[in-house]
């Protein structure tokens, strides 16, 4: 009433700066009365109820005396000026946020009788959001100079922003409509102002503010849209509110983005809830393990609408220092629901670097350690990864960061998920799995790969091909294929040649070697013909430790007149050292050189066989034979060099099969029984299961029928009731392809030991026997699983692949003298002969002069023995 008979430019000195700060204390006085008796209301008490009507009608008339003075202002004025009427916006959002608080906590407040002033806290709230309103279009008349930096106009505007922000949280739940514009209105006064007060908003709380909203209305949405599934839902209701939701969910996400592009600079500490706020809604969304169960028709609603908004955001942020220090964190440790988007991140990331330039590029896929790298990144790689404890960056590079991630999504690779795959020309487009996405994106980012950043793959793919983890081993070396086939000839020579060179230097058996010899091996195949020639000139078998590289190479890869001259080479090479290591003191010692020929040898045999003419099959069947005979359990039982010497000889005997002599078959297989009995390591029993494989292709004469098949029964018998799983499907594998070749028919009953043994064959023939499992199911196991069994994988040091299992148990603390090598030379070779004699008591009746020789060697033993003391 008094407004309009007041000059509006001293408003504030006059009238707001001397009311407005009672009006509020009025209005608080009377929140905390309204409170205090809400307690005591009941329809019984009229007192109490009269007394807390009359409060709330008052304070609907106060909230209407602040909205005149709001329109007042605005009626009388073009442009505000801040400064001029700042008791105005402080003391009307503070007592607009008060009303929504007491309206939004009512039915705690007042318990049971809402009823009883549910009128007029409606009235209230409609009250109190018409002030809100009324003042909105009165800030947007503010005018800022946006030449000043520091006047209290800035700070103004900045305490009405996050005053408006906090009301926000506030009816967030209450009123979705009024919650949207109010957001709005914040975006749209911070872009107006930005020059003036970009440097004073809080925009961490802004953003977080905003992405809590994103979340929990995209939460909403899928709740609604699994209701949709439900068949009670009512379709017409239920849909138009799921799609409301999923309008608000759209909305802001781009008034996420607006903002994150206008302030981009001020963010650095808002990335990592950037990151978070995709990691989580992406681990809710299909084809997460822990994702909502929506239809296909939803899924595809809430990704065309929302979920393309989330990728221009990444877009924004691609150039953004401090969101790749977040994202490529060495420290990073998510929980498993969030490992899976992660890995989606990394790769969507990857998708958009080829159209930046190369400083973005190096930004995401530079290497903090080896940022000083030049030419030969995959040299200065190999030679990191023999530094014991290298200190991690704290920021990977993308690549390493790609295959970390995928390793983490142990549950979504077994299911496995499917992801929408690339569309390819006059095809239809087909989901793929998790393994198939990461391997075409990364392939295809490959191609792509600035020339300044080779060092960087170099590194990445040899730090993956060297993990723990065999299916991120095994991405990196699909990438490395592709690598060598869409380079040029002369760069998959030379990658032949580095991994070469590191299986050389590699101090012992380790899963490292291993891998690195199935990369050199696939790499191999890849090389054209000249460059093969001269790798067989570089690294000529005939030279001391190049066999080590030809155990891994299969001669497949080699055209068929190098096939046949390489391979003759080799069994030449193999079957000479063979012979000389039988002609030697054949200590424990040189069984790793010989482990190696045998090894090489076996892989002319399986690869390159037909290469080899009559004689050199020969020669091989002769020094396996020689080989053989010194064997015996106890030396196989004691030193796992000779197990590995076994596993090796069996193969390759088992490849000569039908040439073999009946009288070593019987013996191999008498031994093999026996070996079984003491539960031989697993790669013995698989070795002993490739071998008698093989023998279902023999005829067997009746002369050697009772030597050889009772002792086969009991090894198939022993094998099949093994409760290993792995070695029981090689088991069932091998049993059916001996069943199904051997002439000897009666032998397969006598296999089946059991009826649990019985069943489990027929349900291997039959395929059946499986656990009836539903795809919910499967699901929620393959979570339990991940949740329980995933952990880093134990860093293994050079020293400890050095002494790996297959040393010998006996190690020497020192380098002994000639004179103790002959001296343990000479008591191996007592111990082997002593072994024959018992393996042979094993295998028939002693004869009668046995028992006279063995007293006399007994007679000398305690001889040597007082010598020796």
């Amino acid at each position: 009433m008094f407004l309009p008979h007041m000059n509006h430019l001293t408003l504030e000195q006059t009238f707001f700066s001397q009311v407005l700060p009672k009006t509020v204390k009025l209005f608080d006085d009377m929140m905390y009365e309204l409170t205090s008796q809400a307690r005591g209301l009941s329809s019984q008490n009229l007192e109490i109820q009269t007394t807390l009507r009359n409060i709330l009608q008052t304070m609907v008339q106060l909230l209407g005396a602040l909205t005149g003075c709001v329109q007042h202002v605005c009626a009388t004025q073009e442009s505000v000026i801040l400064e001029n009427i700042h008791s105005l916006p402080s003391s009307v959002l503070r007592v607009i946020k008060s009303t929504f608080v007491h309206c939004k906590n009512s039915e705690s407040v007042y318990s049971g009788h809402l009823h009883l002033v549910s009128d007029l806290l409606q009235a209230l709230f409609k009250e109190a959001y018409s002030l809100q309103k009324q003042l909105m279009e009165l800030l947007d008349m503010v005018c800022m100079d946006p030449l000043v930096d520091e006047n209290d106009d800035i700070l103004n505007m900045v305490v009405v922003i996050h005053s408006l922000l906090d009301i926000c949280s506030i009816i967030s739940s209450m009123d979705h409509a009024f919650h949207a514009n109010t957001w709005k209105f914040i975006i749209k006064q911070s872009l107006k102002h930005q020059s003036v007060i970009k440097s004073q908003l809080k925009h961490k709380d802004i953003i977080t503010s905003l992405c809590e909203d994103t979340l929990f209305s995209f939460h909403s949405c899928l709740q609604l849209a699994e209701q949709l599934v439900q068949p009670h839902a009512q379709d017409n209701a239920d849909y138009r509110l799921f799609q409301k939701t999923l309008k608000l969910c759209r909305f802001f996400a781009n008034s996420l983005l607006h903002y994150t592009k206008e302030f981009l600079p001020f963010l650095s500490d808002s990335c990592c809830t950037l990151h978070q706020l995709y990691l989580q809604i992406h681990s809710k969304f299909p084809p997460s393990l822990y994702a909502a169960r929506i239809s296909k028709a939803q899924q595809e609603e809430i990704a065309g609408a929302f979920l393309v908004t989330l990728d221009p955001l990444i877009s924004q942020l691609l150039t953004f220092q401090p969101f790749v220090q977040v994202v490529l964190d060495s420290r990073l440790e998510l929980p498993c629901e969030l490992q899976f988007p992660h890995c989606l991140l990394l790769v969507v990331i990857m998708d958009k670097l080829p159209s930046q330039p190369e400083a973005v590029q190096a930004l995401w896929c530079a290497d903090s350690q080896v940022s000083g790298a030049t030419t030969s990144g995959i040299l200065c790689t190999s030679t990191r990864l023999l530094t014991l404890n290298p200190s991690p960056p704290t920021q990977v590079s993308l690549l390493k960061g790609i295959f970390s991630s995928f390793e983490q999504c142990s549950g979504e690779l077994s299911l496995p998920v499917c992801l929408q795959g690339v569309r390819s020309k006059g095809q239809a487009e087909a989901a793929v799995t998790l393994y198939q996405h990461v391997c075409v994106h990364l392939c295809a980012f490959i191609t792509s790969f600035h020339p300044s950043l080779f060092p960087e793959l170099d590194t990445a793919l040899l730090d993956a091909v060297l993990s723990a983890n065999m299916i991120t081993s095994l991405l990196a070396m699909d990438a490395w294929c592709f690598l060598a086939r869409y380079g040029t000839a002369e760069l998959c020579a030379h990658h032949v040649t580095i991994v070469a060179h590191l299986i050389k230097s590699c101090p012992g058996e380790c899963y490292q070697l291993t891998n690195l010899a199935i990369l050199l091996k696939r790499l191999f195949f890849f090389m054209a013909p000249p460059h093969q020639v001269e790798f067989i000139q570089k690294f000529s078998p005939k030279e001391p430790g190049n066999l080590l590289l030809w155990q891994y190479i299969s001669f497949q890869a080699l055209p068929a007149d190098l096939r046949r001259q390489t391979a003759r080479e080799v069994s030449r090479v193999c079957t000479a050292q063979c012979r000389e290591w039988l002609g030697s003191s054949r200590t424990v010692g040189e069984l790793e050189s010989l482990n190696t020929v045998l090894s090489a040898l076996l892989t002319v045999c399986s690869s390159a066989g037909e290469a080899l003419d009559s004689g050199q099959q020969t020669a091989v069947m002769e020094v396996g034979s020689q080989l053989w005979a010194l064997l015996n359990i106890k030396l196989v039982t004691g030193q796992p060099y000779v197990q590995q010497t076994l596993s090796l000889l069996l193969p390759l005997l088992g490849f000569f099969i039908q040439t073999l002599d009946l009288q070593l078959i019987s013996q191999v297989v008498t031994l093999q029984t026996s070996l079984l009995k003491l539960e031989p390591p697993d790669h013995v029993r698989l070795a002993v299961l490739d071998f008698v494989s093989s023998v279902g292709k023999l005829f067997i004469p009746q002369a050697m029928q009772d030597k050889i098949l009772p002792s086969l029964s009991s090894i198939f018998a022993s094998l099949l009731s093994d409760r290993n799983w792995l070695l029981e499907q090689h088991t069932l594998e091998a049993f059916t392809q001996f069943a199904e070749g051997t002439n000897q028919e009666e032998i397969v009953p006598l296999c089946l030991s059991s009826e649990e043994t019985k069943n489990k064959v027929v349900s291997f023939l039959e395929k059946t026997g499986f656990v009836d499992e539903t795809a919910d199911a499967r699901v929620e196991r393959i979570k339990q699983e991940k949740g329980i069994f995933w952990e880093p994988f134990a860093k293994v040091t050079v020293e400890e692949a050095k002494w790996s299992s297959l040393q010998p148990y006996a190690k020497r603390a020192r380098h002994e003298l000639p004179v103790e090598e002959k001296y343990r030379a000479a008591v191996q070779a007592a111990a082997g002969a002593l072994g024959a004699i018992e393996s042979l008591l094993q295998q028939s009746v002693p004869p009668d002069w046995l028992l006279t020789e063995m007293e006399a060697l007994h007679e000398r033993i305690d001889e040597l023995k007082r010598r020796v003391v």
